[in-house]
């Protein structure tokens, strides 16, 4: 697999963002079909991005399977300065992706969502929490469905601006989705930003509505 050249120098705190997947037509993506990814949720080559910091106001919280996710949150970092922390579950997804389809159609079925691989800290210090998570069938991929269950109870107080990549069908029923977790966890008072939606083949040309987005 060739990279994406546009791609080439994209970090995400000092480590490199792969995403073979941008730069391809929509009938070369196939609205995200058979998207490669390396087998580790990102971090067959890197570590577990955790940038912590005294003080910063915001807070990137993500997962990504194939590394659009991830470079949406760079871009995003890089226009706020906010810490980074990304969401990583004891079994990566396979990197072959109808099997990926397949465990992520037998988690949603059965309501077994991944068990995760991280901890969080406090986030007293933040007052906007960035949530950044891919589109399944329509809905809430299934790693942050994990986080907000297990840690949606933290998220009292704060602004709520979720980030997603889909195959070009928009954005589900996420957001909603979002909002019943956290109230469900115990989470009172807190505010939403419009959702910002942006193909998984076109995140390296997101810059301009990146940029928009976050004066919301």
């Amino acid at each position: 697999m060739k990279l994406n050249k546009r791609l080439q120098n994209e970090t995400i705190d000092d480590q490199k963002i792969m995403a073979y997947q941008l730069g391809k037509t929509g009938i070369e993506w196939a609205n995200g079909a058979g998207t490669p990814s390396d087998g580790m949720d990102t971090n067959k080559n890197n570590q577990p991005i955790c940038k912590l910091t005294d003080s910063a106001k915001s807070i990137i919280i993500y997962f990504s399977r194939s590394g659009s996710t991830e470079l949406l949150a760079s871009k995003i970092e890089k226009e706020t300065n906010a810490d980074v922390l990304e969401i990583t579950v004891k079994k990566p997804y396979s990197s072959n992706y109808p099997r990926t389809l397949a465990r992520a159609n037998f988690e949603r079925e059965n309501q077994a969502y991944p068990e995760l691989n991280m901890q969080l800290p406090s986030l007293d210090q933040y007052q906007t929490i960035y949530l950044g998570y891919q589109i399944w069938a329509m809905t809430l991929s299934h790693p942050m469905n994990s986080f907000l269950n297990t840690y949606g109870n933290k998220l009292s107080d704060k602004k709520i601006s979720p980030f997603m990549t889909e195959g070009g069908y928009g954005q589900g029923d996420s957001v909603q989705v979002i909002k019943e977790i956290l109230g469900q966890q115990g989470a009172v008072n807190n505010t939403f930003a419009p959702a910002l939606v942006v193909d998984g083949n076109k995140v390296d040309r997101a810059d301009k509505q990146v940029s928009d987005w976050i004066k919301y």
